[in-house]
């Protein structure tokens, strides 16, 4: 039972949970720029080149076929996920930089301050 015991502990600690709900949420991203690519940089990039799709882009050497054009797909949604992670990623330092240099409100004086200042005042009096 202490294994069992221990999974949980280790699975269910903070990292792990934000690391799967990142891996979730980055596998639906993946699906969203593929879909933009497949239905529309691909299409018009097809469009200049004359092809029917990407997928036909080929090269031969002898008798032996390379599709290209897969590669050239694969690349160009790697390009754009990592573009808008890391404008996504500016976005949040630059967040977090204005929240960490906003000025704390002036405090009141504390406990032993307000003390000093009566005692301060009393001997003035």
């Amino acid at each position: 039972m202490g294994f069992m015991k221990e999974f949980k502990e280790f699975a269910m600690k903070g990292n792990i949970v934000d690391l799967a709900v990142a891996v979730i949420i980055g596998g639906a991203f993946g699906k969203i720029v593929t879909a933009l690519t497949d239905s529309i940089i691909m299409p018009i990039i097809s469009l200049v080149m004359g092809k029917g799709g990407m997928s036909e882009v080929t090269f031969t050497v002898g008798h032996t076929v390379f599709p290209v054009g897969i590669l050239i797909q694969a690349i160009i949604d790697f390009i754009l996920i990592a573009l808008v992670l890391f404008v996504m990623i500016k976005a949040m330092n630059s967040a977090m930089k204005k929240k960490e240099e906003a000025p704390a409100p002036p405090a009141g004086p504390s406990s032993t301050d307000a003390l000093l200042m009566e005692i301060r005042d009393a001997l003035k009096k």
